[in-house]
């Protein structure tokens, strides 16, 4: 699957560059596009894509409050989406021919977040968002369920459920007291109105439920926000075999 989403990345670059234009990919941080990020730097390479045109687009970040306002969390702490950002996807392109900077990798600025949406606007919207969902609440992003459907991109007060799938998506955290309580998000309409084509990626058998939930929904349901999927054009759902409810567990031995 990483393989997969990774040559319609390049794909969609090279065309882009053919176009003279940029290429925005929307990109959550966390577990379930990690096969996508790992598989882009070979495909890339392997088919000589000059990769100039791609702007990464970051979906959100942990906040906290300081004497100015909220603040992005230390890029060097481990649940930082910036380091994320950085580690897992910018470094292992960075020996590729136009890998995309630090000017080329977007984070939405928790001290002005309706910025950002007129940002990606102004660059002509997502060519492709990468989208995944919260197992337990399908939150996407850090919009928990109950978010409206014209939100845009805001500081947002994190979930419990939210905040418990954070601790498998960053082990590194010994206890939910040290999830922080506040993010950054690109917002429902942020991601339903500027994004072109998405693919919303379940993985693993906890990510079942998300998947019948997406795959079930004919428009936006605010109890589980991943539904906004339903409402962009030329969308889809990409699960694997664990992910499948019609799948069923194999019997001892096979």
């Amino acid at each position: 699957m990483g393989l997969a989403l990774a040559q319609r990345i390049v794909d969609g670059v090279r065309r882009a560059g053919h176009q003279g234009r940029k290429y925005l990919l929307g990109c959550p941080g966390g577990r379930s596009p990690l096969s996508t990020y790992r598989a882009l730097p070979a495909v890339a390479a392997q088919q000589s894509v000059d990769l100039s045109p791609l702007v990464v687009v970051m979906m959100d970040n942990y906040v906290i409050l300081s004497s100015n306002g909220y603040v992005h969390v230390p890029i060097n702490a481990h649940y930082s989406c910036r380091r994320f950002a950085t580690e897992e996807i910018g470094k292992p392109l960075a020996h590729l021919p136009g890998a995309p900077n630090r000017d080329r990798i977007w984070m939405p600025d928790p001290s002005d977040p309706p910025a950002y949406d007129r940002r990606i606007a102004d660059a002509g919207g997502f060519d492709l968002f990468l989208l995944a969902s919260g197992a337990s609440d399908g939150h996407i992003g850090f919009n928990p369920s109950g978010s409206p459907r014209d939100s845009t991109t805001r500081i947002v007060e994190l979930s419990t459920p939210t905040r418990t799938d954070n601790l498998r998506t960053f082990p590194d955290f010994d206890s939910l007291d040290e999830v922080p309580n506040h993010g950054v998000t690109v917002g429902i309409s942020t991601i339903a109105e500027l994004s072109r084509t998405a693919v919303m990626v379940c993985l693993g058998a906890e990510k079942r439920r998300a998947a019948e939930r997406i795959a079930s929904a004919r428009s936006y349901d605010p109890s589980w926000p991943a539904t906004i999927a339903t409402e962009i054009p030329d969308a889809q759902l990409w699960i694997d075999l664990c992910a499948d409810s019609e799948e069923q567990p194999a019997r001892d031995g096979e």
